[in-house]
């Protein structure tokens, strides 16, 4: 759902132009893997990135304004995190990190 959710934001941001959206994976120095998807769409609200992670807080006519903080949660409750960062040039970024089962869980001993 995370990753959808991002998704799909980025496409709708791009929808109405010859936008990019990237979706990259890779682990990070502490071994958590990080997931990032950017779009060269209009970017963020100048009312800041962490609004939109706000229960019901959208910035479309159809949004509810669920899926972000929806989403944030379901990453928090597996012990990640998620962001947004306005990109440069243009669009945005959404990032989250998990941990890596292998690195947190140890092997039964019988």
């Amino acid at each position: 759902m995370i990753l959808f959710t991002s998704m799909l934001n980025g496409i709708e941001a791009i929808k109405d132009t010859e936008g990019e959206l990237t979706v990259i994976s890779r682990r990070t120095e502490d071994g958590e893997i990080l997931i990032a998807v950017s779009d060269s769409g209009s970017g963020l609200p100048v009312a800041g990135s962490e609004h939109l992670f706000a229960a019901f807080f959208t910035t479309k006519p159809q949004g509810t304004g669920m899926g972000l903080s929806i989403s944030r949660r379901i990453i928090e409750s597996h012990g990640g995190r998620l962001w947004a960062s306005a990109n440069t040039v243009c669009g945005a970024t959404f990032q989250f990190t998990l941990p890596n089962e292998a690195n947190t869980s140890s092997p039964s001993t019988g």
